[in-house]
């Protein structure tokens, strides 16, 4: 990863847009390989993928207040 500063930018009834340089860890404190700059990380509770969003809100009808 670089010196990018990281963003998070909610999406209405969506995922969180994470952007930059961060590390993702786990409850136990592993570190989350991530594979793009750019993920979606799930604000649902319904990803099979979790943390990272699969989609699943849209069939599920997740929406958010913001």
């Amino acid at each position: 990863m670089s010196e990018e500063r990281a963003t998070i930018t909610p999406y209405p009834d969506g995922p969180l847009l994470l952007r930059g340089d961060v590390d993702l860890r786990t409850a136990d404190g592993a570190i989350i390989e991530r594979r793009r700059r750019t993920v979606a990380l799930c604000r649902c509770g319904l990803s099979a993928i979790k943390p990272f969003c699969d989609g699943t809100h849209k069939a599920a009808g997740f929406r958010t207040d913001d």
